[in-house]
């Protein structure tokens, strides 16, 4: 049974983080104390710096040889499940689409669970909770986050607009209406040039190579 005494840790370890959240959100909308480039500049400062030696400060203290696997197997088959509604919902339902399926799955998936999970884990089960939430991270970031990359450029740049089904051509060929007008065809892109695409975008992400410096320091240390 959960007391008061966890309830409180909980609420001690989330309080500065909403506190922040909050003052940072009041700065800006309502007393407008930071203007739209120091906003950028401040946003480009976590996001090149302050987030990756975030990510690159719990990597390196997972121990890659004693990791959960059970748990880490439990997460997947719960993405997985997550992925299988959202399709039947996209195929099945008249408001469905797979753009919002996609939008769906990160939402409710690709969480910041370092910056949230770590306080609220440790405050609840102590250290076995903050190596839980950082295995799943390390996880997310090498594996969910590369699939993740490859679906949205996948949808992005491999769109085909199908004019008549019947009278389609083959890929990358030139259509015409009935008034002699070209209609153009979108070619989709051959796979290993999508995958080119989502690397460069992983090693252009400050926080990919983060925890992918992480985790060989973690190999190394905990050889």
């Amino acid at each position: 049974m959960i007391g008061w005494n966890e309830i409180y840790n909980v609420v001690v370890a989330m309080a500065p983080l909403y506190v922040a959240l909050i003052l940072g959100y009041g700065s800006v909308r309502w007393w407008r104390v930071f203007s739209k480039d120091q906003c950028d500049a401040v946003n480009r400062l976590v996001c090149y710096f302050t987030l990756p030696l975030f990510t690159f400060h719990f990597t390196a203290r997972v121990d890659p040889f004693h990791m959960n696997y059970l748990f880490i197997g439990g997460d997947a088959v719960s993405r997985l499940a997550v992925v299988v509604v959202l399709v039947f919902w996209a195929k099945l339902s008249s408001k469905g689409s797979y753009a919002w399926s996609i939008t769906s799955f990160s939402l409710s998936t690709m969480t910041n669970s370092l910056v949230v999970g770590v306080p609220l884990l440790k405050a609840m089960y102590g250290k076995l909770g903050v190596d839980l939430v950082v295995q799943v991270s390390v996880v997310q970031s090498i594996v969910w986050l590369t699939l993740l990359l490859f679906v949205l450029e996948f949808r992005r740049s491999g769109s085909i607009e199908v004019i008549d089904s019947h009278t389609l051509p083959g890929d990358g060929e030139t259509l015409k209406d009935l008034e002699g007008n070209e209609l153009i065809s979108e070619t989709r892109p051959p796979f290993w040039s999508l995958m080119k695409t989502v690397w460069i975008k992983l090693a252009m992400n400050p926080n990919s190579y983060a925890c992918v410096i992480g985790v060989a320091w973690a190999f190394v240390a905990a050889r």
